[in-house]
């Protein structure tokens, strides 16, 4: 369940599903741009309250953000891009999209990571592509090199559950389990 913040344009998501996961570094997404921290975060279509979240944070970015995003006839631009999109027409071939709207996150300041409580800090083998969790993002409005739209501030993220590994990867527990067999050798 999304909650209601204090800023028009943060959003506290309900329940989602973190992929594509550089929340410990910054990594730049070609050799042309700044590194920075960043998720993707998959949010299940039934979820009305978050969806529903996003687009008014969405909205009120574009209000707040309207001398950016004006045309040369002081209209907000029709071409907009917008942060929002749908997992089963962007990323048909992708099983962990299905059924999902997505978007991505970014920050050049690195996120806090926490666990439930709020007050464990995770680490990298902890927080990973496909564990579920809630986010915080804020949305703003973007100019920059002809390009205008509202774009997703990455602020922090929370682990609430464990999920299948997307990075194909298993934890050394996955591996080796709690067997304490001591005839392995």
């Amino acid at each position: 369940m999304a909650q209601v913040n204090q800023s028009p344009t943060k959003v506290i998501t309900g329940m989602v599903r973190f992929s594509y996961v550089h929340v410990f570094e910054p990594t730049a997404i070609d050799e042309n741009s700044e590194a920075k921290y960043s998720v993707s975060i998959l949010i299940d279509k039934d979820d009305k309250q978050t969806l529903s979240a996003i687009q008014v944070a969405i909205e009120e970015a574009k209000k707040l953000g309207k001398t950016k995003l004006v045309d040369s006839k002081g209209n907000i631009a029709r071409n907009l891009k917008t942060p929002l999109r749908d997992g089963d027409v962007e990323r048909p071939e992708d099983e962990a999209y299905a059924g999902c709207m997505f978007l991505t996150a970014s920050s050049f300041k690195k996120p806090g990571v926490v666990g439930k409580p709020a007050t464990i800090e995770l680490g990298e083998d902890e927080f990973y592509s496909g564990c579920y969790g809630r986010a915080s993002l804020t949305f703003y409005a973007f100019n920059k090199a002809g390009s205008k739209g509202i774009a997703c501030g990455l602020n922090n993220v929370q682990k609430l559950e464990d999920g299948d590994r997307l990075d194909g990867g298993v934890s050394a527990a996955a591996d080796f389990g709690d067997d304490d067999d001591n005839d392995l050798m």
